[in-house]
């Protein structure tokens, strides 16, 4: 018995120390004959060990070595307030903020005798069922909560503030009581879960809106009871025949979904001021024929619109879509400069034709695939784009006749006010809502690798994501974005968010000098 013992201790010794000893000689002489790579080939264990942590750098750094205010796109703290606010519906911290007061930036202008509660002008009905988390327990290595059903209040804006796109030139205007939606996410660049998910937790808040993305309408859009913006994009998906030119019998199909209320026409992105692109893997038999087009096969748009090249054939063809749809029609750019914006919107004077709304994304704005040099270096910031555009509409007189929706990182309620200060009406958000389904920012949206099951159609990587557990998360995710614009208006001393000028923001150099109002356009 003894004997048999002793005999199976030496064999699993044996096996701890000859197995892994048999791959390091191995992973030895495959690395040290191998041509590809310089440094496996004279060191293949310290090599491969090297490639091991640059592939998992990314996590280390977001986790481990990096401050919560030094994290790109977004830091430790703007996620943390995503997560927080779609799971508890929460916004508070403690001790105090971690902001570096000392470098430059945008601050709001508080007033000395903010706006009371009451004094608000908010509607609260009808109230949104959602579920909340409350943390039962929370130590060191263990945490439990648990999710209960809860009543919530909508904040939405009051009667005499709501917006409304398209009121004097359209039959079917859209009438909005929140100024916050999803920016424009494809099918297919997010999964179906994903996009279920965002459908539903948006209905269930009310008030707001759904950006189909280039991918044009799919059925995962419409699973929630929400409202929806259908983009168009120069691939003209879902409005175009097999050989990709665009169809008005399509259009007006499109137009005839009641859920559709307005379409956005794409001309640039901030991230990616060409045509769009989806990998091939990504292009399932289903995508493909939402987008008309073939499966399996990787998708480039065309970098503009075939059917009009200068400001003026835009505008006829925004004129024209309106009055086959009779839904609002607005346009999205990238503002590279202030002589081809004002080029623009002088056409609009000229041609007494201006879109409903104007969608500015700013280069800073996110996107599922675009190449490193555009989207590091092409498009002005939303925060120097939008100061632009406002005083241009100003300048020729059509700030009352379109809404400027702004896009690109404001995921908070203190940047959602600070874009409203610097001109816009509306704010796109895409980012902040794939966070708040479970997006962990791995950064790899275009591979179809998604982990989370969000940025993938991978059936079997979509299985992480739970529908009906994200649709809350989404849903108080908004409410809080809602109620902490409605915060910040209180504090900044006026009633409605609709009433943020430039009056109300600030921005602070290295030197602590002041500059504000006109002086803000000149700053990004």
């Amino acid at each position: 018995m003894e004997i048999g013992l002793l005999t199976a201790l030496i064999i699993i010794i044996g096996l701890i120390i000859v197995v892994p000893l048999i791959l390091l000689v191995r992973l030895y002489m495959v690395d040290a004959r191998q041509k590809e790579h310089s440094i496996l080939r004279n060191y293949p264990i310290l090599g491969k060990i090297r490639y091991i942590m640059e592939k998992v750098g990314p996590e280390f750094r977001q986790y481990l070595f990096l401050n919560n205010n030094e994290g790109r796109p977004f830091h430790r703290r703007e996620f943390e307030y995503v997560y927080k606010a779609a799971k508890y519906n929460s916004r508070m911290i403690g001790y105090g903020s971690e902001r570096d007061f000392e470098d430059e930036g945008m601050y709001l202008v508080n007033n000395m005798f903010p706006s009371q509660r009451e004094e608000l002008r908010i509607d609260q009905n009808p109230k949104v069922s959602t579920r909340l988390y409350t943390i039962d327990n929370e130590k060191l290595i263990s945490r439990k909560e648990h999710s209960e059903a809860q009543t919530i209040n909508p904040f939405y804006l009051a009667e005499e503030d709501v917006i409304i796109l398209g009121e004097n030139t359209v039959r079917k205007p859209f009438k909005l009581k929140g100024i916050i939606g999803q920016s424009a996410m494809s099918f297919g660049s997010l999964g179906d879960h994903a996009i279920t998910a965002l459908s539903k937790g948006l209905g269930m808040a009310g008030g707001t809106w759904m950006n189909t993305g280039e991918g044009s309408i799919s059925p995962y859009h419409q699973k929630g009871d929400v409202d929806i913006i259908m983009q168009i994009s120069p691939g003209l998906f879902g409005v175009r025949t097999k050989d990709g030119e665009f169809s008005w019998e399509e259009f007006k199909n499109q137009s005839a979904i009641d859920q559709v209320k307005a379409f956005e026409l794409k001309l640039g992105q901030g991230a990616k001021t060409r045509g769009g692109h989806v990998d091939g893997k990504k292009v399932t038999e289903e995508i493909a024929e939402i987008r008309k087009v073939e499966p399996w096969q990787e998708i480039n748009s065309p970098n503009r619109f075939r059917e009009f090249d200068d400001a003026h054939g835009l505008l006829e063809f925004v004129n024209k879509l309106r009055d086959v749809g009779g839904k609002p029609v607005g346009t999205k750019i990238v503002i590279g400069n202030e002589h081809q914006a004002e080029s623009y919107i002088k056409a609009m004077k000229e041609a007494d034709v201006v879109p409903d709304f104007i969608t500015v994304d700013g280069g800073n704005g996110g996107t599922g695939a675009s190449y490193f040099e555009l989207a590091e270096s092409v498009g002005l910031p939303t925060f120097a784009a939008l100061p632009l555009v406002d005083d241009l509409l100003k300048k020729y007189g059509l700030r009352e006749r379109t809404r400027i929706i702004a896009s690109g990182q404001l995921i908070t309620p203190d940047k959602i006010a600070m874009a409203l200060a610097l001109g816009a009406d509306m704010i796109n958000i895409a980012r902040g809502f794939m966070l708040s389904v479970g997006c962990i920012m791995a950064q790899v949206c275009h591979t179809n690798n998604c982990p989370v099951g969000v940025a993938t159609t991978d059936p079997d990587l979509q299985k992480a994501l739970s529908v009906e557990e994200k649709k809350y998360r989404v849903c108080n995710y908004l409410v809080a974005l809602r109620e902490g614009v409605f915060q910040m208006s209180a504090a900044v001393g006026i009633k409605s968010p609709t009433e943020f000028t430039r009056d109300h923001i600030v921005y602070k150099t290295r030197l602590s000098q002041l500059i504000r109002d006109e002086e803000l356009s000149r700053i990004g």
